[in-house]
């Protein structure tokens, strides 16, 4: 069994082979990934397989299928328009000499999720559980809506219970999600596990149903905005991805596009960008969760350049696109800020620590921005701060007070990006660079459990 980690986006993928057939569950759009590696190992990709229609990436099952010639299974009651192999609970699905793959009904993270319980010459030694039971945690059952929520969770419970009931300890677990995933409920730190070892620690296991659910629920905050493409997408078998670069771009080419109101984004780390950039880009840096972010606050369609140092940088930041459906960028500049500037003048701003806020709250009165999510803030803020998630930033610049604005998140990333989109608003940003485990220790007053808030009179 192969891991295909795609960190980035806190998923994983599986290349399953027995030394010449091979199978893949739940690859990432893309393939070539796949395919170096199967060829690495020198084995045949015969099946590949769909654990649920993916809310936080599209696919690359559809064109790995397509590629390889193997059979794609997707749950028959998955209303596809495409041609596959339909799989219902307890099939079993025969890959080379010595493995067979039973499919498990486990709803929860969707109605028609899937499980694959692989046996090896009879011995049940592993289940691919996609997004029902994962380390430590489940997959979140709240991605296709509110009214389906309740019903949801007590799917999870139950699906998760069964496959422990049904398993022996022994068999491995590899979910799809809960490396850093929006999918996952909760995150774990655990990189393999064992139907044995979530017995003893997973609380969907441990707890009754009530409790797990009502736990469960507390849990549950925003999710990326990018979701609600993905599924479409993924209903209709997207194609391999087009990783060609796209056009290159000059200073004046980056102006036009800037005046146009299209997003230019800037790849540096968020260290470079403060030092100087070119005004009105915007800093998502592919030191974080580059894709995630920049899919959850793009309005969706408006066109992409990408500045980078490198030409590799560029090609990083579009295979990351590509996974969450940003197909086509607009074009692309490499080298430095003044390259793209024209030689003309940069835009700064400057970068501080917790400790510097403590100091400069003691002398003159400065608007402090929280751009945390919300479970985040109600587990401890900084008093008398503006509240709104980064998330939400773009729609609500309104909100956020004149004069010198602080901003902080939880490490310094996130604040980054909000820095930018306020600096190319035209506000006066100071970015908060630092761990918000500091901010108590400056001496700034932390209070826990509070509702989160604007000032009033805005």
């Amino acid at each position: 069994m192969l891991p295909i980690d795609t960190p980035s986006l806190g998923d994983r993928g599986y290349l399953v082979h027995d030394g010449r057939a091979a199978f893949v569950v739940d690859p990432q759009r893309d393939v070539d990934r796949v395919l170096d590696l199967a060829a690495a190992e020198g084995v045949t990709i015969t099946h590949v397989f769909e654990t649920h229609i993916h809310n936080d990436y599209v696919t690359g099952g559809f064109a790995l299928a397509r590629i390889t010639g193997a059979a794609y299974h997707v749950n028959a009651d998955d209303p596809v328009s495409f041609s596959c192999q339909p799989v219902r609970d307890g099939d079993v699905i025969a890959v080379g000499e010595h493995m067979r793959v039973r499919v498990r009904h486990t709803p929860g993270h969707t109605f028609t999720h899937l499980a694959y319980v692989l046996e090896v010459d009879g011995t049940q030694t592993a289940v691919f559980t996609g997004g029902s039971l994962l380390y430590g945690s489940v997959g979140r059952p709240d991605l296709l809506g509110p009214a389906h929520t309740e019903t949801l969770m007590h799917h999870q419970y139950a699906s998760a219970n069964c496959l422990a009931a049904e398993l022996p300890d022994t068999a491995a677990v590899y979910p799809t999600h809960g490396f850093g995933s929006f999918c996952s409920a909760t995150q774990s730190e655990a990189a393999a596990s064992t139907i044995g070892r979530e017995k003893r620690s997973n609380s969907v296991l441990t707890t009754a149903e009530r409790e797990f659910v009502d736990e469960l629920l507390a849990t549950l905050d925003a999710w990326p905005a990018y979701y609600a493409h993905m599924a479409s997408a993924n209903l209709a078998g997207p194609a391999e991805p087009d990783l060609t670069a796209p056009q290159r771009a000059d200073a004046a080419h980056l102006q036009q596009r800037l005046t146009a109101g299209e997003w230019v984004v800037d790849l540096r780390n968020r260290v470079a960008f403060a030092a100087g950039h070119l005004a009105g880009t915007l800093n998502f840096g592919l030191d974080g969760s580059f894709a995630t972010y920049l899919g959850w606050l793009i309005p969706w369609g408006t066109p992409v350049t990408l500045l980078g140092e490198t030409a590799q940088q560029v090609a990083q930041a579009q295979r990351e696109l590509v996974r969450i459906g940003i197909d086509r960028l607009a074009a692309h500049a490499t080298g430095t800020a003044e390259n793209w500037a024209g030689g003309g003048e940069l835009a700064t701003y400057p970068r501080a620590t917790f400790a510097d806020l403590a100091q400069v709250r003691h002398h003159r009165p400065v608007t402090v921005l929280d751009v945390r999510r919300n479970l985040e803030r109600a587990e401890g803020h900084i008093e008398d701060t503006v509240h709104i998630p980064l998330h939400e930033l773009p729609q609500r610049l309104g909100d956020v007070p004149g004069g010198e604005v602080w901003v902080h998140c939880a490490a310094g990333y996130r604040a980054s990006i909000a820095a930018s989109i306020l600096a190319a608003a035209g506000h006066r940003v100071v970015g908060v660079d630092d761990d918000f485990a500091n901010a108590g220790k400056a001496g700034l007053p932390i209070t826990a459990g509070a509702r989160a808030t604007v000032p009033t009179g805005r």
